[in-house]
């Protein structure tokens, strides 16, 4: 069956399901991180309302419509951006938002959307698997909003819209000695990206990530006290509102890039193993979503919105476990930030609407 079926939900009720328990738990551990604010956590909730509103209304919204709109919101995403250049409001040494006066988002979280979109747009008009041509096409179309969004500077987020719009190129059957051939180039030219392109502030991020006990009180506080975090919840947690670390104020950042190190300590590693599951599944839906897609648009934007979820997810542990730099990545659904949680929650909602084409799944 290559067609819609009328009679399938417009939800999916498991990864609907997995998505509202992943939300619960962000109330909790927000109004924890919040010290206990009611007005912290009302706000948090209007965020979360707000984006489930916009997921049930794009998984309405049939595939067909979204191929339509892909150059439009493309285009109106690098629109944004350079509005935010020109007079973006200048936040923690960046200059990332927009202030409408009754909402500031940050437009670079729409070009998580908008480069997959794009890029499944321009490949699906070529043959596939993608020739030169379409390669070229597609990655000029993952450049421009990455420039503009690393020179804001946000490399964090110009990472993933990067492996957001390369992920839909790899999925649509690039063969391995293109791709050996790229991570050969990018190797080779790692040395003048980290002279040129890198902030002495990131540059230093990757030192101190390689013995960040060497300066515990200064360049490695942030992935120190995370780490204590961690290993301070041990097998089942202190608890709710018991968490030392966050209540004490030393993990920085924890409502937001460090939320995970927050709800470690409280849940414990049991508490961990709950929230990788509930990840785990909405990705491996995913992917499902992918495989089974009616037509190569969905199949491609599928497959990149659920390998995009899947980074942002170890991006953001690896980050608090230690293991990778602190490049400010939100973790889904538990991070605090309107846009962010805006935009994954419409992408969830398109994950829903490719999955309504097919009655099988």
């Amino acid at each position: 069956m290559t067609g819609g079926n009328p009679t399938s939900p417009a939800v999916d009720m498991s990864l609907f399901t997995a998505i509202i328990m992943l939300c619960a738990l962000s109330l909790l551990v927000q109004y924890s991180a919040g010290g206990e604010n009611p007005e912290y956590l009302t706000r948090q909730g209007a965020r979360i309302g707000f984006a489930l509103a916009l997921m049930l209304l794009f998984a309405r919204i049939p595939p067909a419509t979204l191929l339509r709109w892909s150059p439009w919101f493309y285009g109106a995403g690098l629109v944004l951006l350079v509005a935010v250049l020109m007079a973006g409001i200048i936040g923690k040494g960046a200059q990332r938002w927009i202030d409408l006066g009754v909402v500031r988002f940050q437009p670079a979280e729409i070009m998580k959307l908008a480069v997959p979109m794009m890029v499944a747009w321009v490949l699906t008009r070529l043959p596939l698997p993608p020739r030169p041509l379409g390669i070229i096409g597609s990655v000029a179309v993952v450049l421009l909003p990455v420039a503009l969004v690393v020179v804001q500077p946000d490399l964090g987020t110009a990472i993933l819209i990067a492996i957001a719009g390369t992920s839909v190129v790899f999925l649509a059957g690039i063969g391995w000695k293109f791709i050996v051939a790229v991570l050969l180039l990018l190797g080779v030219s790692a040395p003048l990206m980290w002279s040129m392109l890198l902030y002495d502030y990131q540059r230093l991020r990757v030192l101190t990530l390689l013995d960040p006990w060497a300066d515990p009180l200064g360049a490695g506080y942030h992935i120190v006290q995370s780490i204590i975090a961690v290993g301070a919840g041990g097998l089942g947690g202190k608890g709710w509102l018991a968490g030392t670390q966050s209540r004490l104020d030393f993990i920085p950042e924890r409502s937001t890039d460090f939320i995970f190190a927050t709800y470690a300590e409280e849940f414990g590693f049991l508490g961990a193993l709950i929230l990788l599951m509930l990840y785990l599944f909405i990705g491996l839906r995913g992917l499902a979503i992918s495989y089974y897609a009616h037509d190569s648009y969905a199949r491609l934007l599928a497959g990149g919105l659920a390998v995009t979820f899947f980074v942002c997810v170890f991006v953001n542990i690896g980050m608090a476990a230690g293991i990778l730099p602190v490049v400010g990545v939100p973790l889904p659904l538990l991070s605090h930030g309107g846009s962010s949680i805006a935009i994954l929650m419409i992408g969830l909602g398109i994950l829903m609407s490719i999955r309504r084409q097919r009655s099988r799944l």
